[in-house]
């Protein structure tokens, strides 16, 4: 990759789901850097390609947009695709790779919010605080103690043992909780969770949480197949991405009684999922939001600001996710 000026080129941001860009702004002016703003709302493919092709970027910054090989191969001199956030499944890494252009994240940003989202979700199943503040408003002050659980005797099971996992596996042991885990590449960690299979996890848990990344190999990890395979109608938590649950496995599950429920902050489809899923009554849905924070927000615009400036000033990303060709 060749080395070049700063202002040789501007920055796109292809959205930007909060309103002030100021954070940005900042960060850029301070670097000589032009921004270009796309609108709020994540375009399409073809919508990004568009505002590709106007400004000729050197850096894209993109949050939840597609940016797709056609937009990586129109700029003159692409540098960069920034992604604001963890995932990566919205930006063609491998045409960046032979492009020349370095692909980052930030891996690290919502760790704790995403593990807490997941221990609340539990929280508020275990203890029944969302269902009795409904009954409380609807019908007065009756107590209704049925199906209320003890946290600690729950046995929790951990698809995906990354930065995000471990420290969901921390937390559920804190609370006393029996922690088992699963991941391809799982190293030992026996003071917090177990090594496990997915075949345990199944049989065995009462609450199963989802960590893993979206890829080929995890779209529809949790089929029907492994839902009817449950042994003690487990609580599904999926903090992750929507598809690795399919909606068809997860429905016939909800209405077999394979599962007691599902807790979702991410259902494929969105941001129009089904239905027949926000609506049942067994299913607790947030909008994907477990990432969110005041902290963690203004953590990852700055320091995905950062690896573009990083970068186009002729330095080495701090979390390159690729090795540029060239």
């Amino acid at each position: 990759m060749r080395e070049s000026s700063i202002a040789d080129g501007c920055v796109l941001l292809t959205d930007h789901p909060w309103p002030d860009l100021g954070l940005e702004t900042s960060i850029f002016e301070r670097a000589g850097i032009r921004l270009v703003a796309g609108p709020e709302i994540a375009g399409t493919a073809a919508e990004v390609e568009r505002l590709v092709a106007e400004c000729s970027p050197a850096a894209i910054l993109t949050c939840w947009a597609p940016v797709s090989r056609a937009a990586i191969e129109l700029p003159a001199d692409l540098r960069i695709v920034a992604r604001l956030g963890v995932g990566l499944d919205n930006i063609d890494v491998a045409a960046a790779t032979e492009r020349g252009a370095w692909v980052t994240n930030v891996p690290d940003y919502c760790v704790a919010e995403v593990s807490d989202h997941a221990l609340a979700f539990v929280l508020d199943r275990c203890r029944g605080i969302s269902r009795l503040n409904d009954a409380v408003k609807a019908s007065g002050w009756n107590s209704d103690a049925s199906g209320l659980l003890r946290l600690s005797e729950q046995v929790v099971g951990i698809l995906g043992y990354g930065r995000i996992g471990r420290e969901t596996a921390r937390k559920f042991k804190a609370m006393g909780c029996q922690v088992l885990a699963y991941d391809p590449y799982f190293s030992p960690d026996e003071s917090v969770a177990s090594g496990s299979t997915l075949a345990t996890i199944a049989s065995e848990c009462d609450v199963i949480v989802i960590h893993v990344p979206l890829l080929p190999e995890t779209t529809g990890l949790i089929d029907e197949a492994f839902l009817r395979a449950t042994g003690r109608k487990p609580l599904i938590v999926n903090v992750s991405r929507g598809p690795i649950v399919s909606n068809q496995g997860l429905i016939a599950a909800l209405e077999n009684g394979w599962i007691r429920g599902a807790c979702l902050d991410v259902i494929d489809g969105e941001p129009a999922p089904s239905p027949e899923i926000i609506a049942h009554p067994l299913v607790t849905a947030t909008p994907h939001i477990a990432y969110a924070s005041d902290a963690s927000m203004a953590e990852l615009r700055r320091r995905a600001c950062e690896e573009v400036v990083r970068v186009l000033s002729g330095a080495t990303p701090e979390n390159g996710r690729n090795a540029p060709h060239g």
